[in-house]
């Protein structure tokens, strides 16, 4: 079996202001990166509307079509930017979340990675915000159940900031699992670990500032195996984000490229026993560029070796 790596160009032509932390240039590098490695390379495709509706409402979607500009760009909000390009590569980032999935249900990969931009993880059913969207992964996981009859998938979340859109996108539904570890204090504010959703299929792990890769990997052994352990899921999907990097700008954690390869080796593991390998991830954040190439080179590596 394989590794693919599902990707499209179209995810560079989303344009945000100079200086922007979720720029053009994360993706160059992550696609730099990963260009030595032996993986299945696969075009995302758009996604498709019925899809999308899983997870937003039509008039958010053509909120969002309205929204895009003739030229330069336009602030959905003060950090959420569209380009003439964003919409397409927001399409291409769905979609290349749900061809992974379908990939990985037809055997024809192990596990797979999305190379993908605008992330998803922050955007809301009806809000586009934190760089987000459109629920990437969250679109994913319910493809995943609906299209493919899956009983339960879980969803780990990695990022340093809380996936309160994955979370507003997911909880409602008892089979998906969404494990989200991130640091508090910290934007956007939410993931208090007293909330564990309408159905107790929220797990939230606030980390403090300076939480290094020995308190994470303590950590996820304790809490987050276990968990994933009990649920079963038929799927794990990753919402892979690489911002808890020591050296990443906007967050104060303390973890390393090593420490990602941890988490996934960990993840991956845990998918061994519980659904004959089935991982599907998606980048996320990460934007310091060299923490985010040396980092995604890790989790990528390490799902080659479980593939």
């Amino acid at each position: 079996m394989t590794t693919a790596l599902v990707t499209h160009a179209d995810c560079l032509a989303h344009l945000t202001p100079d200086g922007h932390p979720e720029q053009v240039a994360r993706l160059q590098a992550v696609l730099a990166a990963l260009a030595p490695l032996d993986l299945l390379r696969i075009a995302a495709p758009f996604a498709a509307e019925d899809d999308l509706r899983r997870v937003h409402p039509r008039a958010y979607l053509q909120r969002l079509r309205d929204a895009v500009p003739d030229h330069g760009q336009r602030a959905l909000d003060p950090d959420t930017w569209m380009s003439p390009g964003s919409l397409a590569a927001a399409m291409r980032a769905a979609g290349a979340v749900v061809r992974a999935v379908d990939l990985v249900m037809a055997g024809q990969a192990t596990n797979a990675f999305c190379a993908v931009r605008p992330p998803g993880h922050h955007a809301e059913q009806e809000t586009a915000m934190g760089f987000c969207l459109l629920g990437n992964v969250a679109i994913g996981a319910k493809h995943a159940l609906d299209h493919h009859g899956l009983a339960r998938v879980a969803i780990v979340d990695f990022d340093v900031h809380h996936g309160n859109g994955t979370q507003a996108l997911v909880q409602d539904d008892p089979r998906i699992l969404f494990i989200c570890s991130h640091q508090m204090p910290l934007w956007p504010g939410t993931g208090d670990p007293a909330d564990d959703g309408p159905h107790g299929t929220v797990l939230n792990i606030a980390l403090p500032p300076g939480t290094d890769g020995a308190a994470i990997r303590r950590i996820y052994e304790a809490q987050v195996v276990p968990r994933l352990t009990a649920f079963a899921p038929a799927m794990i999907l990753i919402s892979a984000g690489f911002d808890a990097h020591q050296a990443d700008p906007l967050a104060n954690l303390a973890l390393t490229a090593a420490d990602f390869g941890w988490l996934t080796r960990r993840i991956c593991t845990c998918a061994a026993t519980a659904c004959a390998g089935r991982v599907v991830s998606a980048l996320e954040g990460g934007y310091d560029l060299t923490a985010l190439a040396d980092s995604v080179l890790a989790h990528v590596t390490e799902l080659q070796r479980h593939g």
